[in-house]
């Protein structure tokens, strides 16, 4: 399942990315409901992992990194859960054999875990911000 947090993530990334300046941490919990302390340490995180810039000052507040064309729902969920594959065994970038693992293998559960990691990763690196931002907009009543 998806956390709290990876979601409380990616709608604060959406509100960026419909936004055309720097916007406050208090901005978005208010405009997203996000306890503005959880935000702040989910700003941070994604600061760390290079998808936000937060700049201080007056006029200060976070933007994108990059266009939200160029950041994918993986990259945010990579940042915040960590791999997006369902057990050690089926991960490509934290990769590690189960804990109860007998043989890699000859293990029948891998491979399915595999297939869903991939369908799930092909799905969230395919899918921008600027996707699902468009994607709102055509969804809205006129």
């Amino acid at each position: 399942m998806l956390s709290q947090k990876s979601r409380h993530a990616l709608h604060a990334m959406l509100y960026l990315a419909r936004q055309d300046g720097s916007v406050t941490a208090a901005e978005i919990a208010e405009a997203e409901r996000i306890p503005r302390k959880f935000l702040e340490q989910i700003l941070a995180q994604l600061k760390a992992r290079d998808l936000v810039i937060g700049k201080r000052g007056p006029t200060g507040g976070y933007v994108l990194a990059r266009g939200p064309a160029e950041i994918s729902f993986a990259e945010v969920l990579r940042a915040i859960d960590g791999p997006l594959a369902l057990a050690p065994c089926a991960s490509q970038t934290a990769f590690r054999p189960c804990p109860d693992c007998r043989s890699i293998e000859t293990c029948e559960i891998r491979p399915v875990l595999i297939a869903v990691r991939d369908a799930t990763a092909a799905r969230l690196e395919g899918t921008s911000l600027a996707q699902a931002v468009a994607q709102q907009s055509l969804d809205l009543p006129a």
